[in-house]
This record gives structure tokens, C-alpha cells and sequence, in this order.
């Protein structure tokens, strides 16, 4: 990652850090640390003009945690996904209630799309 496209979005994703939503904060407990099989993932970080909620850089696998405002705006997550991907990014995407409902099948997905190898 380079620097971010504007003081706006680094200060954006530095808020959005301290104030994550319910499922943000459920999954983030799950993900940090190196729990998921050594891989090491970072929360609310810019790629490009974008803010993704977690990632795995060194897996290249974005992980979005979607409440309703999500259902409004199919076109501009389609947009921002298609960037990703050009980036060489994988997204996966979540609606917050699967997080809440179902953490462990929402970590099984995102186990299924990282390389066996693990990261460390």
C-alpha cells in the first residue's frame, strides 16, 4: 500500500477503526491475532480509494461485513468488488446477520478461500 489517496480517507478508516459495528467488532475478535490458521488480517484499511473492512494482504482476500445500507447500493459495491478484483483481490462478503448468527460458518468460508499453506 502506498499512501493514502486523501487525508480524508486515512482519517475515515482511523474512525471507522474506533467505532466498528456490532458484527464488525464479533468478527475482528475472530480474526485478529493470527487466529485463523496463522493468517494475519488488519481491519478498516484503504485500498486504493477504498476502505475494505478486514484483509488478508498477503492472501489478497478482502472480507466485507454488509448491513442493510448494503441493499441500496448493489451498484457501488459491484463497482468497488470489480476494483478489488483487478487489484487481485478476492471479496467476500457477509450481511452482518450471518455474522451474528453463524460466526463459525462465516470463519469456515473465509478458512475455505485462504491457501492451505497458512500464514505464518
Amino acid at each position: 500500500m502506498k499512501q493514502p489517496p486523501s487525508y480524508d480517507v486515512a482519517k475515515r478508516a482511523k474512525e471507522m477503526r474506533r467505532n466498528p459495528t456490532k458484527s464488525e467488532e464479533k468478527l475482528w475478535a475472530r480474526l485478529r491475532s493470527r487466529q485463523v490458521d496463522g493468517w494475519k488480517f488488519r481491519h478498516q484499511v484503504w485500498i486504493g480509494p477504498f476502505i475494505v473492512d478486514f484483509v488478508c494482504l498477503k492472501a489478497k482476500l478482502v472480507v466485507e461485513a454488509d448491513g442493510s445500507q448494503h441493499a441500496d447500493n448493489t451498484v457501488y459495491d459491484h463497482h468497488r468488488s470489480l476494483f478489488l478484483e483487478t487489484e487481485g483481490f478476492h471479496v467476500l462478503r457477509f450481511w452482518n446477520n450471518e455474522i451474528m448468527e453463524s460466526i463459525d460458518g462465516v470463519l469456515e468460508l473465509i478458512r475455505s478461500r485462504l491457501p492451505s499453506d497458512g500464514g505464518t
